[in-house]
């Protein structure tokens, strides 16, 4: 098991100025930092990727679909063609930055519902373009992540199974599924039957609370989360993903009104304890 965490409950967009929580967090014992790409060049992210390198930290990275008019699924040619250039852009930034896998709810736009679920065409159009992404990551030697998001900020991906059976249709061994707690707990009635249905497919696992906030403070069973997950013969990432209050780029989306953690102190040292030690005793 490798343990990460992933930066937006820090910030948006990294900087110099966030070099020396960088420090602190490889010296709370985690192996690499999952950063948000929703804005920037690759050369911002190929000077992040060598700090980052020169810390001792691995990278991973998340983008999203921010708007309609750059859905990947659209109905509309051109809007289908703006998605994939933004698609190719984050896989840019992540190639810069050295990542292992470019993960996030990369297929449609977040919080944009149409009214009912997926269309058998919108399936068809996500599968192409992310089997073209998948194969230019595997290429750059990369791996997709594709995330779920619960049905209150997405209609396109929502529970497990819907992930295994989309996993399927891309079919590119480079494709791969991002499970998340915190959304699981929304979407799937037992967390261990969901983790087992999508198993062959999970490339990274996102460890977030119930609210968001703390691991371990609130009542997501990590400890038979954990268990399931070890009995899969997963020993890929374990990413920490918490939100802090009111992040401009994400706030939107992820609906954080108020604190979810005393301070990031608390958040990066008591969460890293309780993934460990919990993951331990999983057996």
């Amino acid at each position: 098991m490798k343990l990460g965490i992933n930066l937006l409950c820090l910030t948006d967009f990294v900087t110099e100025d966030h070099l020396p929580v960088l420090r602190r967090l490889k010296a709370l014992g985690y192996d690499g930092i999952e950063i948000p790409i929703l804005s920037g060049e690759p050369d911002h992210y190929a000077w992040l990727g060598r700090q980052l390198a020169a810390i001792g930290l691995e990278r991973c990275a998340t983008a999203i679909v921010p708007t309609p008019d750059v859905s990947p699924i659209a109905a509309d040619t051109e809007t289908r063609a703006r998605g994939r250039a933004h698609l190719n852009w984050a896989l840019d930034c992540a190639i810069a930055l050295g990542a292992q896998s470019l993960g996030g709810p990369m297929h449609a736009p977040i919080g944009h519902f149409t009214g009912s679920g997926p269309t058998e065409s919108e399936l068809n159009y996500g599968a192409e373009a992310h089997r073209d992404l998948a194969q230019r990551a595997e290429n750059n030697g990369l791996f997709i992540s594709l995330e779920p998001l619960n049905r209150f900020e997405t209609y396109f991906l929502n529970t497990t199974t819907q992930c295994r059976n989309y996993a399927l249709r891309v079919d590119h061994p480079a494709f791969r599924i991002m499970y998340d707690t915190f959304h699981a707990n929304i979407e799937d009635g037992n967390q261990v039957a969901a983790f087992q249905t999508v198993a062959p497919h999970v490339g990274i696992v996102h460890v977030s609370e119930n609210d968001r906030g703390i691991p371990g403070r609130g009542h997501i069973d990590f400890a038979n989360i954990f268990k399931a997950i070890r009995a899969s013969g997963y020993a890929g990432w374990l990413t920490l993903e918490a939100f802090g209050a009111g992040l401009p780029g994400i706030v939107a989306a992820t609906r954080v009104w108020r604190p979810l953690f005393p301070d990031h102190e608390t958040l990066f040292s008591e969460s890293a304890s309780f993934i460990r030690q919990t993951w331990a005793v999983a057996e």
